[in-house]
């Protein structure tokens, strides 16, 4: 029998994974489909080999709803990028400590706009990093695959991070959520869980999938 979890997750399906000639339809179905937030990926070519949504997208279709935009930025330098992400409608912007410009100074800039600020972390990056910066965050982002690119498979290593993150958090006044991003799946998604996530990420699982609102069920649940 499944059983839904007692405090469920979030679930943000990544717009990667959607069709970008129907984009405004493909919002459409997942927030349908039960989605509590919207993940966009914006990359440089440069940080990450790869390129992304761009600002304009996500401004054109801030007009379809209010479910919040949460926005991952891979790019070597995000302070050039937060007053367009801002003004495009972003909800959330999620950095990355491995980026050129200095931590505390993109966390600031963020601040300023009065939207939440998410600091994410490659594999080979180990907790130890982020976590000076925990309590000034509204989210942590342990990434489960190498950035750039979708369709990979989860690394196992991400439970321990999500969990050493999750005792850090337990300690503090501050309760950044802990969010998850690359290769979940209704295989990963339970033990991502059990581990403190409680925002799941999720490209190809929901998009490829003929029944999202059942993807995204599933995504929630264990056996």
């Amino acid at each position: 029998m499944n059983n839904l979890y007692k405090n469920s997750p979030k679930i943000a399906p990544s717009l990667l994974a959607a069709d970008f000639s129907q984009m405004s339809n493909e919002i459409e179905r997942v927030i349908d489909a039960g989605a509590d937030l919207l993940h966009f990926d914006v990359m440089d070519g440069d940080f990450v080999p790869n390129f992304g949504i761009s600002p304009l997208m996500i401004a054109s279709v801030r007009n379809k709803t209010d479910v919040p935009f949460d926005v991952h930025i891979m790019v070597k330098h995000p302070l050039r990028y937060i007053n367009a992400l801002v003004d495009a409608g972003s909800d959330m912007i999620t950095f990355h400590v491995e980026s050129d410009d200095e931590t505390e100074a993109v966390i600031a800039s963020i601040k300023t706009h009065n939207i939440g600020v998410g600091l994410a972390f490659s594999p080979n990056t180990q907790t130890h990093e982020v976590i000076p910066y925990i309590s000034e965050l509204d989210l942590v982002l342990p990434m489960s695959v190498e950035p750039g690119f979708g369709g990979q498979t989860f690394i196992s290593d991400t439970y321990t991070k999500i969990s050493e993150i999750k005792q850090v958090i337990d300690d503090m006044d501050n309760t950044p959520e802990i969010s998850v991003d690359g290769g979940v799946t209704t295989e990963t998604a339970p033990l991502a869980i059990q581990s403190g996530a409680s925002i799941l990420v999720a490209g190809t699982a929901i998009f490829r999938s003929e029944n999202p609102k059942k993807a995204i069920n599933q995504l929630r649940t264990i056996e």
